[in-house]
């Protein structure tokens, strides 16, 4: 039998794991899934709109003051429609300001309105998921429902080791099937 398509929101968010996003998206594709990309700023310093666009045959959102988009409150209609929301990579920047509950863009604007439930899938310097701060962030969410993937742990980008590798694509995966099963 084959599985329900969903429609999944993958945010991305600025940090050197995001190329790990364009795995996380073509894998949601190959199952069949109905993908819709929304990029932070920084994100788009990393990997473009246009990879994403490319890999999920949908248009990436980016700008909660696009005139286009906005005009007929597109933060709403993927808030609402949205099966599952994910972040990955979910930074220590991006999980201060859900827990927190900012909205000063696209993106953590969705978070705030969506009923969905939503994945993170943290990647950081393992002194920033080791930070007290980050710790109290996490349990927060946590205790609010949100789910989480990874971080892994292993050889980071800015050559320390520990905890804070965004979990693998395939990984991140059988996090969402768990959820949406």
């Amino acid at each position: 039998m084959k599985k329900k398509s969903k429609k999944i929101v993958l945010g991305v968010t600025g940090g050197i794991a995001c190329y790990k996003a364009c795995e996380l998206t073509r894998l949601l594709k190959t199952e069949g899934h109905d993908v819709h990309v929304v990029m932070t700023k920084a994100a788009k310093e990393f990997v473009t709109p246009l990879t994403f666009q490319a890999l999920s045959l949908n248009k990436v959102h980016d700008d909660i003051f696009n005139l286009t988009q906005e005009s007929e409150m597109g933060h709403i209609e993927l808030a609402d429609t949205a099966d599952l929301i994910v972040i990955a990579p979910a930074t220590a920047n991006f999980l201060a300001k859900t827990a927190h509950g900012l909205a000063d863009d696209l993106l953590s604007t969705i978070i705030l309105v969506t009923k969905a439930p939503i994945l993170l899938a943290p990647a950081m310097n393992v002194n920033m998921w080791d930070n007290a701060a980050t710790k109290d962030n996490v349990t927060l969410l946590k205790k609010r429902g949100f789910h989480f993937a990874g971080p892994a742990k292993g050889d980071l980008a800015c050559g320390w080791e520990g905890y804070g590798r965004l979990a693998e694509p395939k990984d991140i995966v059988k996090s969402i099937q768990a959820i949406i099963k």
